[in-house]
């Protein structure tokens, strides 16, 4: 920053004289300058600082005692520090500096100038040279800007008359630092008192001092060619107060105006007077004044029109952003304030060109500066040209990427539609509407009012006679709007989602969405003769619009897939939704009776209904009086599940009983008995069918036996799956179904999937509540046997003829060993409890056989059954993606619950890259599990994956036939190798162990049991080197060294002298290996690694290749905080218990790789390097 400035002599008058104002700060350069200046006559100095900024302080007298600014907090800063002090400061200053312009205003003024260049960061020193010979033409040409290179610094000379004024700062100031963009609280004041400084300014100096040709001149050819400049903190903190400088003339221009107005009025008064009355010198004062002061407003204009050209034609399409939205938004102040001038085509244009820019934040200046314009009707009535050229603009920007900019251009076409009548077409209309449907909360908020404004606020009401009541009154104008609403939701074709309709209108429309008493006697009163009654369809959307608005009372805003700004409600929030909450429940509770009765017969329209009591607060309505009405509730609910069971509606009933029987439920005994009342009527139903239809075993039943069978089981699965029904003996039940079908077969194929749900849930449930509680050996038992039977149930049907049996059962039998292997977490420590059940190996493959098959299948081969026949195109193609995707979670998730050995997840990473767009997600998350279970075993299963992919394509060509389509080419298991090894991320400390097992599994598969017998005789799988060289990437600098040594003891002296074109997989995974430099790979050492001679050092001494054994191999893996290494952590992040020596390894335990132990820390032991055994 630069200190205070100091006038180095007062012949200010004299042609050509310098004025040097330095920085006083001391790190920098400029320090000696200063040092230079304090050398000077004392006598100059002091009398140059008679007239500066520090001098001033000494004329208090203009202001009260109150309202000074103490000499001893002022005296010892400058102008840029009292700014910087805040807005108290800021009037006491610009007062004394106005005191000091008038008794001398060169040293004032370049105190003000000083100010400017330390605003914008400057720390440099700042020439003033008096120009005042106007016949100097070549003046011009020495205003440049350039760097000295040989002094490290740079310089800008330029006129702000009558001043030829040079500014040298070093090159660090272009690091891109300065007040204006620092961070922090103070600099944000800093930047709001900045602006305030200079509006302060000139309105205090608005009477006189800006009309005396010398110091807005002067500042204006400052701020014109300092906002010209290259360096970024001089373009951008003079621009800020060039048009903050602008806005200031402006107030004074309408202060002019409304001075000339007020005389003009005042004269007109007088002239009205009779001529007797009538004084000629008051007359001729008048018109002076309004002369003057019309003289005074067309000099400001100029003024604003210098600074518009000069600043804004030059900076509104500055390279900076900043820069940019600055302009734009004063723009449309000036706009506002002073229309007569700025409010026409000539400047509204810009605004509309930089609505197209590129970034959010100008854009969003634009659309804002123009609600403030249309908000006033007086000044939108002018804007008609602009509206009908960039309306298409206005409109599409409700697109925008920036949901802040969509969601303000979307409440300026509001304003727009609400000012000019006919600016917007129907179709723009149509498109701004559709927006409540948004996934950007906000935006649809808004799109909602605009919804509710247009179409709900003000409906058409039929015309009503004048006795009516005022109830009536109400009723008919909800009618209307609901008339609106549903109007709006079947006539428009987007989408069906009345759940984000009834979101987005929550905010401006929740009085009347929260009006349930009225929406509900719609439903349920007969229609007056003046109204038309509701259709059926008007019925269905007030029923959804009616449960939406009560879930979103009882939960709040937030919906899936729909973004909100606030992520938690506040207690203030809370409130209103617990009192709302409180309302609907004592509400329904009465109502809900009534209207389950009167929709009874239509499925569709009462599963709504039966929804409604999962968001009763059961707290609220406790008493007494409301027994009667629970009843009635449980007795509508126990009608609706015995007269329908469609799968939607016995989902919402079971939901609704399931809160009932909560905990702090008043009336869960009621809600239970009603349970086990209809859990005890269906088993019954269930086994009297069963007796009938079951025939040695057989399953013979007619069409209705059959339907009734299907209800029972689907009313049976869906309660079982909210309440356990267990001591029903349901599981035993449904198992002589399965038994049937197991054995004779001619089940229905709904009745087996249904009868495998339900068993299923009935085996969770014991699951669930096995070990609570004191559980004796027998149980124990009896639970192992009923788990073992269902399991061998399912294993059965997975090779039922029917795709959907086999998809139900595979589901089932997946959910069942994940509970079971989750359940044994808890058991495995408890006494007494034996283990229950393990899956039969058998059993593990029949599950990857199915996977395999019904997973992996391509789009011609995937039905939807046997009998469907169904293509899968369209939305049967997504649904049967759906199951696909469904059947192979669940078999990851057996892998990652430790159901199944993680080898077997080799066939998971083996489809990673050839179905990557329908399950690479599931793929890469199973990895990254099996990888936190034990890293270990998932790198010894990614070589399982690779070598057997490798293997397979061994065996077909050595057959010499034509590849089979389930075979994968060699490029493509390169790709896969490449793909896996990125998964291991960027932090190759972690992984350094995995890749090593791989590295050397690799190794060893490639040699193993290989004798070379001549230079052309290379192993049979060598090849595989080149695969296993796309994970040498992620191994560290010292590592690959040490694999690299791990390789030779495979390789003898022939071996690596030789270069025939069989051994060119072993050259590049050699290659890979050496590639330690940033940014290399084997590619870039093939060509020298086959032109050079490698030494010999440590080299095997043998003649051919010998296979190692594993006992006495031992490897050591250089120490992460090997010297040079950029990728690894600091030594001091990763200490730990020290390893002295290389560890030694058992033959029986050869086959494992142990963990790198931690880094060393001992002085006895190599820094460098810890040994593993591998």
């Amino acid at each position: 920053m630069i200190a205070e400035p100091t006038l180095l002599s007062r012949s200010v008058q004299k042609e050509n004289s310098v004025v040097d104002v330095s920085s006083g700060t001391p790190a920098n350069n400029t320090a000696g300058v200063r040092n230079e200046n304090r050398q000077k006559n004392v006598r100059g100095k002091r009398k140059a600082r008679d007239g500066s900024e520090n001098a001033k302080r000494k004329h208090p007298k203009a202001r009260p005692e109150n309202e000074r600014v103490k000499s001893t907090d002022v005296e010892a800063v400058t102008l840029f520090e009292v700014v910087s002090m805040g807005r108290s400061a800021i009037q006491a200053v610009v007062d004394d500096w106005i005191e000091a312009y008038i008794t001398d205003r060169e040293p004032a003024l370049l105190d003000l100038i000083s100010f400017f260049i330390q605003c914008s960061g400057c720390k440099g020193v700042v020439t003033a040279e008096m120009f005042q010979s106007k016949e100097d033409s070549d003046v011009m040409s020495k205003m440049v800007e350039d760097l000295d290179e040989s002094s490290g610094l740079q310089y800008k000379k330029f006129l702000a008359f009558p001043w030829i004024l040079t500014v040298t700062w070093p090159m660090d100031m272009d690091s891109g630092e300065y007040p204006l963009v620092m961070s922090g609280m103070y600099w944000k004041r800093f930047r709001m008192h900045f602006c305030d400084f200079v509006q302060v300014l000139i309105s205090q100096c608005q009477y006189n001092v800006i009309f005396d040709n010398y110091l807005l001149n002067t500042l204006i050819s400052l701020l014109t060619e300092l906002s010209a400049s290259c360096v970024r903190a001089f373009r951008h903190t003079c621009t800020l107060a060039a048009v903050k400088l602008l806005s200031a003339l402006v107030n004074v221009a309408l202060s002019l105006s409304v001075g000339v107005d007020n005389n003009q009025r005042l004269y007109e008064v007088e002239t009205a007077k009779a001529s007797r009355k009538r004084a000629s010198s008051q007359l001729e004062k008048i018109q002076r004044k309004i002369t003057e002061l019309q003289d005074r407003k067309l000099e400001t204009e100029d003024m604003m029109d210098a600074l518009f050209k000069g600043v804004f034609l030059k900076r509104y399409r500055d390279v900076i952003p900043e820069i940019r939205a600055i302009c734009m938004e004063e723009l449309t102040i000036w706009m506002k304030l002073y229309s007569p001038v700025f409010l026409n085509d000539t400047y509204l244009k810009y605004v509309g060109w930089m609505m197209y820019d590129k970034q959010p934040d100008v854009r969003l200046r634009c659309v804002l500066g123009l609600q403030a314009l249309y908000q006033d009707v007086q000044l939108s009535s002018r804007m008609d040209l602009f509206t009908s050229r960039f309306k298409e603009r206005i409109v599409s920007m409700t697109l925008d990427k920036d949901h802040e900019v969509a969601v303000q251009a979307m409440r300026l076409l509001m304003v727009i539609s609400q000012s000019c009548d006919d600016a917007l077409s129907q179709d723009d209309h149509e498109h701004m509407l559709q927006f409540v449907y948004a996934s950007h909360r906000p935006l649809a908020a808004t799109a909602g009012e605009f919804l509710y404004t247009k179409l709900l606020s003000d409906p058409a009401v039929p015309q009503l006679r004048e006795e009516v009541t005022e109830e009536d009154r109400s009723r008919a104008l909800t009618l209307a709007r609901i008339r609106a609403l549903t109007h709006f939701y079947t006539e428009n074709q987007l989408h069906q989602h009345v759940l984000y309709l009834v979101d987005s209108l929550w905010d401006c429309g929740g009085a009347l969405l929260k009006d349930w008493a009225s929406l509900t006697s719609l439903l349920t009163s007969q229609a007056s003769v003046q109204e038309q009654a509701l259709s059926s369809d008007e019925e269905a959307v007030v029923i959804e619009v009616l449960v939406a608005s009560v879930r979103q009372a009882a939960e709040g805003p937030p919906l899936v897939g729909r973004s909100s700004g606030k992520k938690v409600i506040g207690t203030k929030e809370k409130r209103p939704q617990t009192e709302d909450c409180t309302k609907l429940t004592e509400h329904f509770l009465k109502v809900l009776p009534e209207l389950i009765s009167k929709y009874i017969e239509d499925a569709k329209k009462l599963t709504p209904f039966l929804r409604i009591p999962q968001y009763f607060h059961m707290d609220t309505c406790g008493g007494g009086e409301y027994s009667e009405a629970v009843q009635a509730l449980l007795t509508g609910l126990k009608a609706a599940v015995d007269r329908h069971s469609e799968a939607e509606l016995l989902e919402a009933a079971a939901r609704s009983y399931q809160t009932l029987c909560a905990n702090d439920s008043p009336w869960r005994h009621l809600a239970v008995t009603a349970i086990e009342q209809l859990a005890q009527h269906w088993s019954r139903t269930l086994e009297t069918c069963l007796d009938e239809t079951l025939s040695d075993g057989a399953f013979v039943a007619d069409d209705g036996k059959k339907e009734e069978i299907l209800s029972t089981l689907k009313k049976l699965t869906t309660f079982n799956n909210t309440q356990d029904l267990s001591k029903w003996g349901i599981c035993e039940l449904v198992s002589k179904l399965l038994l049937a079908e197991t054995r004779h077969g001619g089940l229905p194929l709904e009745i087996t999937t249904e009868a495998l749900r339900c068993a299923c849930c009935s085996v969770l449930w014991c699951l669930n509540t096995f070990g609570e509680g004191s559980t004796s050996r027998e149980f124990a038992l009896h639970q192992r046997t009923q788990l073992r039977t269902f399991c061998e149930k399912c294993h059965r049907c997975l090779s039922h003829p029917e795709q959907l049996v086999k998809e139900q059962a595979f589901l089932c039998l997946s959910d069942v060993l994940v509970a079971h292997s989750h359940r044994l977490q808890v058991w495995e420590g408890s006494a007494g409890i034996p283990r229950l059940y393990t899956p039969e190996p058998r059993l593990q493959k029949a599950l990857l056989s199915f996977v395999l098959e019904r997973v992996f299948t391509g789009p011609e081969a995937d039905s939807h059954s046997s009998r469907g026949g169904e293509s899968e195109c369209g939305t049967h193609r997504l649904e049967g993606l759906h199951r696909r995707r469904e059947c192979w979670t669940a078999y990851c998730k057996l892998i990652v619950h430790g159901v199944l050995e993680m080898s077997m997840a080799a066939e998971v990473f083996k489809q990673y890259v050839k179905y990557y767009n329908d399950f690479g997600d599931i793929i890469k998350e199973t990895l990254n599990r099996t990888r936190q279970m034990d890293k270990m075993e998932s790198a010894r299963t990614l070589v399982l994956c690779l070598q057997q992919l490798y293997l397979r394509l061994k065996q077909e060509q050595d057959r010499r036939t034509p590849r089979c389509s389930g075979v994968q080419t060699y490029s493509s298991i390169k790709e896969l190798a490449r793909r896996l090894s990125l998964t291991f991320g960027w932090d190759r400390i972690k992984s350094r162990e995995s890749l090593a097992t791989i590295h050397r599994d690799g190794i060893e598969f490639v040699f193993q049991g290989f004798v070379q017998q001549s230079e052309k005789h290379s192993p049979p799988y060598i090849s595989y080197l080149t695969i296993l060289s796309e994970f040498s990437n992620k191994l560290l600098k010292p590592d690959k060294k040490t694999i690299y040594s791990y390789l030779q003891r495979y390789m003898g002296e022939q071996t690596i002298n030789i270069r025939e074109e069989c051994w060119i997989p072993l050259i590049y995974y050699r290659a890979s290996l050496q590639a330690t430099a940033e940014g290399e790979d084997a590619a870039s050492f093939i060509s020298s690694d086959t032109n050079r001679q490698p030494s010999l050092t440590n080299r095997s001494r043998s003649p051919s290749v010998r296979q190692a054994t594993v006992e006495d191999l031992q490897f050591q893996l250089p120490s992460a905080d090997a010297k040079g290494n950029k990728q690894v952590k600091s030594q001091e992040e990763v200490k730990g218990p020290v390893d002295k020596g290389p560890v030694p390894r058992e033959q029986a335990a050869s086959s494992e790789t142990p963990a790198i132990p931690p880094w060393n820390t001992d002085d006895e032991v190599d820094a460098d390097t810890v040994e593993i055994d591998i």
